[in-house]
């Protein structure tokens, strides 16, 4: 195998498909550490990369992620905020426990990550963090204000974790547009499908691509947001 190899650590949440295991068998490829957190199980076969049940709306199984992983991996140089939820529902129509499944999953849970495991990244004055969000994000659209709420939200909180940890941490936010992924068919509400939409898609890997390029920026320099979609969205 002509595998490189580093001493770095990347724990990316929601990794055991879609844009999420593309993330960590990019990051393997490249010779880093992966430990993905998934409440689905992850088959892999590279050797670097470990599997760790984890469900991020549960604090305590952040807990016990957090735990194990420094105690048998070491503390993440990167952490790939991924998982995420959709939804489509009307919002005079729609079910709240439902709303706070997704809430919980694209906000409370990158929250719940980033207190446990920034603190040692600013302690030693280096690491990088990378969120998912999406093009949804700032983009009202009928039957998807809560999941395009989320991702709003999500990326203020980027920013302000940015703002918070200069100049110690990178932080990224990525924002797909359609990926060739299951994405739509885990849907909480709603049926819609890639092929529906006709805008084409892109695959996983590209974004995998983008989040391997913001991690390896020179020294002093961030990129803060990039957004990638096919050349047919027309949002």
């Amino acid at each position: 195998m002509n595998q490189k190899t580093t001493s770095k650590i990347a724990l990316v949440t929601g990794g055991s498909s879609g844009i999420g295991k593309a993330i960590a068998q990019k990051l393997s490829k490249e010779g880093v550490r992966v430990v993905v957190a998934d409440f689905q199980k992850g088959h892999f076969k590279e050797e670097n990369i470990q599997f760790r049940h984890c469900d991020v709306r549960k604090a305590e199984d952040i807990d016990e992620l957090y735990a194990w992983t420094t105690e048998n991996v070491g503390h993440p140089d990167y952490l790939i905020i991924n998982a995420g939820q959709g939804i489509k529902e009307k919002l005079s129509e729609g079910d709240p426990e439902k709303w706070k499944a997704v809430l919980e999953t694209n906000l409370l849970g990158p929250l719940r990550c980033i207190r446990a495991f920034t603190p040692n990244m600013i302690s030693k004055e280096n690491g990088n963090v990378v969120f998912i969000s999406s093009v949804a994000a700032n983009q009202p659209h009928a039957y998807g204000g809560i999941y395009a709420a989320s991702k709003s939200a999500l990326e203020m909180i980027a920013e302000t974790l940015r703002l918070e940890t200069l100049p110690h941490i990178n932080v990224t936010v990525v924002s797909p547009g359609i990926v060739d992924t299951s994405f739509f068919e885990h849907e909480i509400s709603g049926n819609a499908s890639v092929e529906e939409m006709g805008m084409s898609a892109i695959h996983p890997q590209e974004i995998a691509e983008d989040v391997w390029y913001a991690l390896n920026k020179k020294k002093g320099t961030s990129i803060n947001k990039i957004t990638t979609r096919p050349l047919l969205q027309n949002f």
